[in-house]
């Protein structure tokens, strides 16, 4: 069993393993013609589940056979044009390459001891971002899982800085199309679900500050403490982005710490056209970043920023056996100091890379080609009756319904777009989201493939109506 260790003796078997590997995988891509294949669970859970776990096969090519039965056949492709459901994008080859190198090496990134120059690579790349947002010199931060970690651990010090004197009186202020990890990020911290104050939002889908204002002040009055407002730079639903310059004033205004989830949104941090669509998010106390939805980059590759580097000290816990206390004043930087994980991937060596290859501009060039693509989109929906839509893009997300023209019942409207999207994802032909706008159902393209067309979203949008269509039809028909 020592044949299959990767080491010096094994090189040569490494190398054959995996060439075997990227060539089934670089053979699918070139010839998947559709997103998925729209295999149901029903058909693909016999096949996995039939599979002796406790007999291997003793055969890489064997084992790459079997697993293209029971995944590479039926995975959902986010590199194809026709993939525009979730905040999933197609990667770069540079951070895939990356991958690879930090998945054989297998650094871990909580102590130098066991990284050396991964650490300062990730903390090269902490401190280029600070400085892309202008958080200042004080700035630093730490890679993390994805953005519900990094909005935890934001809140985490936001919650330490507020120093209440009762966890029952903090208070956390969000738009009412936040991110969902902000209450969970309350419950993990001990608050309740309840701490958090849902903020409406205009038609603009954005935190109206009105109406944050009076809520800081009803809480202030209330003898309550603000501990944080959360403010959005691309909300998961519409790609929305909160007024950043108008929440900080209010921040400062009141002393409460300023989170920015810009998860979605840090894209345009590279972005050469609409960077200044995310103004006043240099002013933000901490920042949560998802590299892989905006940058490119392979799941996972986040971090969460911080303006000033000793708030982290909330995060920091010392261990004999690992970072001892003496290695701070011997300069030994180790990154768990900073992070709530202890055992981390290298996953900014992706980022680097990246970076290295295409540079800032390459990353910030495809993004506005997605940008640019949702406000094309957007002209296509606000000019088909078929379709309504909710709100313009500020970014590359569209939230539509389709509406008959024969059919007014709002019910019977939802069940024909609910019918239209499961249809469209049983045939495999695209991949669209789904949400819920005024308790209605809609649907949703989220553009993160610079590769996807006009001419793809207008043939999705006839699928959708064909579906939503035949649908309603075969309903009258049930009816008479």
């Amino acid at each position: 069993m020592r044949s299959h260790l990767l080491n010096d003796l094994t090189a040569e078997h490494y190398r054959r393993s995996v060439t075997e590997g990227v060539e089934r995988v670089a053979a699918k891509l070139a010839t998947t013609d559709r997103p998925f294949t729209g295999v149901t669970v029903d058909a693909l859970a016999p096949a996995i589940d039939a599979i002796d776990l406790d007999r291997p096969l003793h055969d890489t090519t064997a084992v790459l056979d079997e697993l293209e039965d029971v995944y590479l056949r039926d995975a959902v492709y986010f590199h194809h044009p026709r993939y525009l459901a979730h905040l999933n994008c197609p990667v770069v080859i540079p951070a895939v390459l990356g991958e690879a190198v930090l998945s054989a090496v297998n650094s871990s990134l909580d102590t130098w001891d066991q990284s050396a120059g991964g650490t300062l690579i990730e903390r090269k790349l902490i401190d280029w971002t600070t400085a892309r947002i202008g958080l200042g010199e004080a700035a630093d931060g730490v890679f993390t899982s994805g953005g519900t970690q990094s909005n935890l651990q934001a809140l985490l010090l936001a919650r330490e800085e507020a120093k209440a004197d009762s966890l029952a009186d903090l208070r956390i202020f969000a738009s009412e199309v936040s991110h969902f990890s902000v209450k969970k990020s309350a419950k993990l911290l001990g608050l309740g679900q309840d701490a958090v104050v849902s903020v409406p939002v205009g038609t603009d889908k954005r935190m109206q500050t009105v109406a944050l204002a009076r809520e800081l002040e009803r809480c202030k009055n209330d003898g309550l403490v603000p501990m944080a407002v959360v403010a959005t730079a691309g909300t998961t639903d519409f790609g929305s982005i909160d007024p950043l310059p108008e929440i900080a004033e209010l921040c400062e205004q009141y002393g409460v710490w300023m989170h920015v989830d810009a998860a979605y949104g840090c894209g345009l941090l590279a972005s050469l056209k609409h960077r200044d669509r995310i103004a006043g998010i240099e002013r933000a106390d901490s920042v949560t970043v998802d590299y892989h939805k905006s940058f490119f980059q392979p799941v996972s590759s986040s971090a969460v920023l911080v303006r000033d580097a000793a708030t982290l000290r909330h995060a920091t816990y010392h261990a004999e056996y690992l970072n001892p206390r003496r290695m701070v004043q011997e300069r030994i930087p180790n990154q768990v100091d900073k992070s709530l994980q202890t055992t981390r991937r290298f996953d900014a060596l992706k980022l680097w890379m990246t970076l290295r290859t295409m540079g800032a501009d390459g990353i910030g060039e495809l993004f506005d080609e997605v940008c640019d693509l949702a406000a094309e989109g957007w002209k296509l929906l606000a000019a088909d009756p078929r379709y309504d839509v909710v709100v313009e893009p500020s970014l590359s997300t569209l939230v539509f319904r389709h509406i008959p023209a024969a059919v007014t019942d709002p019910a019977e409207i939802d069940r024909a777009n609910l019918y239209a999207r499961k249809a469209l994802f049983a045939s495999g032909d695209a991949v669209v989201a789904g949400t819920k706008v005024g308790g209605r159902h809609y649907l949703k393209f989220t553009l993160l493939n610079p590769e996807t067309t006009t001419a793809d979203i207008a043939a999705v949008l006839d699928l959708i109506a064909g579906h939503a269509e035949q649908y309603l039809g075969e309903s009258l028909d049930r009816a008479s």
